[in-house]
């Protein structure tokens, strides 16, 4: 009987690795079949010309743009409140509410983001539809993630390396930054690479605060139009289902590339350390 148990146990654990995998599978190969066909050199180098033709290009920028932007924005606030978090806090109601909004944040939804920022960024410190604005907006929607994983690298950190480092005589702070960051980098720098996926996916808030102006843009303080809302943008207004598909490609090897540099990067730092 427990033999049994076991089985129909890995079955069905067995059965719905299979059926994550086969989704994967349908959904990017679908993506492939129907937008191969319009990727090419003059797609990716190309100006997006005003009668619908063109390439990517000034999108590609973009989502470089509001990428680096919104991670330089919301890197150092998110890893020092993960370090206050983790290292400094002591449990009361201060932590429990610091907790209760990272975990709402990470519920929201990214309209509700985007209606925040296009009033708040946008009207209110009036930096119009801008990339600093869409750059801004999304730095809160990837503050909970950058926070949860940061966490979790400090939490890795053997206890023995802290009491080694203080028995040693060596004070909290300098405890912190020499043995306890160290030691959680690779960690920290996955998750901050991985929520680029986050960045790069969004449509909604960056639609309502970055604009969607298909030009090159010439600073963060010019509106523009990232991939995603442009693939939003040729779904609705035009059906160009294919067009969008090209651009999903283009979407799937940039967080593809993305997720293979942070497990390089990661296990480097790893081997760094040891």
């Amino acid at each position: 009987m427990r033999k049994l148990k076991e089985n129909i146990l890995k079955f069905f654990i067995y059965s719905s690795a299979f059926f994550t995998v086969s989704i994967l599978f349908m959904i990017v190969s679908y993506i492939f079949i129907k937008g191969i066909g319009g990727i090419n050199l003059s797609y990716l180098t190309s100006d997006y010309l005003a009668d619908g033709s063109g390439g990517i290009l000034p999108m590609i920028i973009t989502t470089l743009y509001m990428v680096i932007l919104s991670l330089l924005i919301a890197t150092p606030i998110g890893v020092l409140s993960a370090i206050y978090l983790q290292e400094y806090a002591k449990k009361g109601k201060l932590v429990n509410i610091i907790r209760f909004a990272t975990e709402s944040l990470a519920g929201i939804p990214s309209i509700i983001y985007g209606l925040f920022g296009g009033i708040f960024f946008v009207i209110t410190l009036q930096l119009e539809y801008s990339i600093l604005s869409g750059a801004l907006t999304v730095s809160i929607i990837i503050l909970p993630v950058i926070i949860r994983t940061t966490e979790e690298a400090l939490k890795t950190v053997p206890t023995g390396y802290k009491e080694a480092s203080l028995a040693l005589g060596a004070t909290k702070f300098q405890t912190l930054y020499k043995v306890i960051l160290p030691s959680a980098i690779p960690g920290i720098l996955s998750g901050i690479i991985l929520s680029v996926g986050r960045v790069i996916g969004e449509s909604a808030a960056v639609l309502l605060t970055a604009g969607t102006v298909a030009q090159m843009p010439e600073g963060i303080f010019s509106s523009a139009r990232t991939l995603t809302v442009h693939a939003y943008l040729l779904t609705k207004e035009k059906g160009d289902i294919q067009g969008a598909a090209s651009l999903g490609i283009v979407l799937i090897v940039m967080v593809f590339l993305l997720n293979t540099l942070a497990k390089v990067i990661a296990k480097r730092l790893n081997k760094a350390n040891y």
